[in-house]
């Protein structure tokens, strides 16, 4: 019984993308979309712009000086009985999850608990993520907030990152008609169809199956806001001491994943349980 204990635990423990490794090189991007003739990132990766950005999201901080309230329940006065029972939690600090000192900045603000994914397109173990994570964020209580946090651990990621935040400003401005599809198709893309989606041109006509112009393709890829999400995903990636991925964070102070709560039903189990914990603060 030890021994299988031992094995399931060593499985979990490899339930995610580190950030050491890199995602496996291919000699041509074989795909419906395009078979690019040579498959590279160095040359046709766009800079960053110098210019300083602008505002298009803004982390916010909590206070590092202020003490950490304990979590607790609330207790209701009743006129029979000094003390309201206390709470029983199913999942413990230090062992499926940890705490992070101090709490970090989130993406938005303090009027909802923000639940953050940090992933990666290239990662299995994300897209195997995805179904689940999917339906919680569907059906999530409208007092919690889900966003995404590309991880750029290598420049495939970072080139990645920069398809998944052109795409949230395409469908902010009406560019993009159904996000969520393409979000689904880059990860097909990769894992299922074998485009690695490491050139402009494979990019580019992954954008144009979703009806995006070449014209609002270039103009958003390298706009300030793209550049300016890129810089406040990757800080907060940092911030939160994200080795791997996929990686779960709860509004800056809770640090989870799929291995550390046991499976990716637990994992789901374990982040309602942490949103209703900063409920009762």
């Amino acid at each position: 019984m030890k021994q299988f204990i031992w094995i399931a635990a060593l499985l979990f423990t490899l339930s995610a993308c580190s950030k050491e490794e890199q995602p496996q090189a291919v000699a041509e991007e074989t795909t419906a979309v395009e078979a690019p003739a040579q498959d590279s990132t160095a040359e046709e990766v766009a800079e960053a712009p110098e210019e300083t950005a602008t505002e298009t999201l803004e982390v916010v901080e909590e206070s590092a000086s202020e003490e950490e309230p304990k979590d607790e329940a609330i207790v209701l006065a009743m006129a029979d009985t000094d003390k309201a029972p206390v709470r029983e939690w199913k999942y413990k600090e230090g062992e499926h999850y940890f705490r992070l000192v101090p709490t970090q900045p989130t993406v938005g603000g303090a009027d909802k608990i923000e639940v953050a994914e940090s992933f990666a397109y290239y990662c299995p173990h994300c897209f195997t993520l995805e179904p689940y994570i999917n339906a919680w964020a569907a059906n999530k209580d409208p007092s919690v907030r889900f966003v995404r946090l590309p991880a750029m651990f290598n420049q495939v990621a970072q080139l990645h990152a920069q398809i998944y935040f052109t795409q949230e400003i395409m469908s902010r401005n009406s560019m993009l008609q159904d996000p969520a599809a393409f979000h689904n198709a880059v990860f097909e893309e990769y894992h299922r169809r074998g485009n690695r989606l490491t050139s402009m041109a494979s990019i580019r006509k992954l954008f144009n199956r979703y009806g995006v112009s070449n014209e609002n393709f270039d103009k958003t890829w390298k706009s300030f806001e793209v550049n300016q999400m890129m810089r406040v995903s990757g800080d907060l990636v940092r911030r939160y001491g994200i080795v791997s991925v996929p990686t779960i964070v709860v509004n800056g102070k809770y640090r989870t994943s799929a291995a550390d709560a046991g499976g990716y039903d637990e994992l789901i189990e374990l982040i309602d349980e942490l949103t209703v914990r900063e409920g009762l603060r």
